[in-house]
This record gives structure tokens, C-alpha cells and sequence, in this order.
């Protein structure tokens, strides 16, 4: 899949997403924030809990103790995931939870960097994924991803 094909699906599928919580206002919603996140007063939550679905902002492998990004790969692909299972668990959900998935990546040649460190965090089947390769990301990330997750 070329780089405007993996736009499109990205974009299609936030458009159904964005439907989908258009159709019922009446639902609510709980917003989930991670507490290093949230002492950044940033405008945005980490997570939205609507109905059984749980939406999960693009997420890094910051380290906020720091507030750098490992020069290893692999080891920022850890902190990403270990940030997106503490999320989860806030939502009371796990990463098995995860049903879709998209990972944004500068440098195509670290897709299997991020996919040894991928594996080791699911004990079911893997969500969807699409591992796309974009444009400079915040603060010289090599990845940063988004999910949905259904319980």
C-alpha cells in the first residue's frame, strides 16, 4: 500500500468514526488522561470512552521523566506501548483490547523494530494495523500511534 492509499483508509476510517459518534450524542463520554499528560496542559485527552469504545490520541515513546525520546528504537517503541497499556488500564481495558491500530513512522526501515517490540505486548490475536510512513514528528520521534479499542 502506497502513502496516499494508507491516507485515504486513515482518513475514511476517521470519518466513520467521527459518524459513529455523531449519530448518538446522547452517549456518554469519559475522557481518560495520563498523569504526566495532563501536567502538560495540552489540548487534547490520551482517551475517550464512548458506549464500549475507547478512542486513543496519537501516543509516543516520550520518556516524561526526561522529556526525551530514546535514541534506541526499540526502547522508545516500549515506552509507546507501556503508554498505551496504562491508558487502557485506566479504561479498564488491556492491549487485547485494541481492535485497530495506526502507527506513524518517518524512517520506513525501522518497521521491524517496531514490530519485535509490537509482538511482545499481545497475548490474543493482533488488531488491525496500518504502519504508515509520515512526515518529521514531535519532538524527533521515530513512531507515534493511535488506536480504538472495544471491550
Amino acid at each position: 500500500m502506497d502513502i496516499r492509499n494508507g491516507l485515504v483508509a486513515v482518513t475514511l476510517l476517521m470519518v466513520l468514526v467521527s459518524l459513529t459518534v455523531a449519530q448518538d450524542s446522547r452517549t456518554e463520554r469519559q475522557t481518560f488522561q495520563l498523569p504526566e499528560i495532563s501536567a502538560m496542559n495540552l489540548p487534547f485527552s490520551d482517551a475517550v470512552l464512548v458506549g464500549n469504545t475507547l478512542y486513543l490520541s496519537g501516543n509516543g515513546g516520550l520518556d516524561f521523566s526526561t522529556m526525551t525520546v530514546p535514541e534506541d528504537p526499540k526502547e522508545e517503541a516500549k515506552l509507546l506501548m507501556e503508554n498505551f497499556r496504562k491508558t487502557l488500564e485506566m479504561a479498564d481495558m488491556t492491549l487485547d483490547d485494541l481492535v485497530s491500530v495506526t502507527v506513524y513512522c518517518p524512517d520506513l526501515s525501522l518497521y521491524s523494530d517496531f514490530n519485535e517490540v509490537y509482538r511482545s505486548y499481545f497475548t490474543d490475536e493482533f488488531p488491525a494495523r496500518a504502519f504508515i510512513g509520515s512526515g518529521p514528528l514531535l519532538f524527533g520521534m521515530h513512531f507515534e500511534m493511535q488506536a480504538i479499542a472495544v471491550k
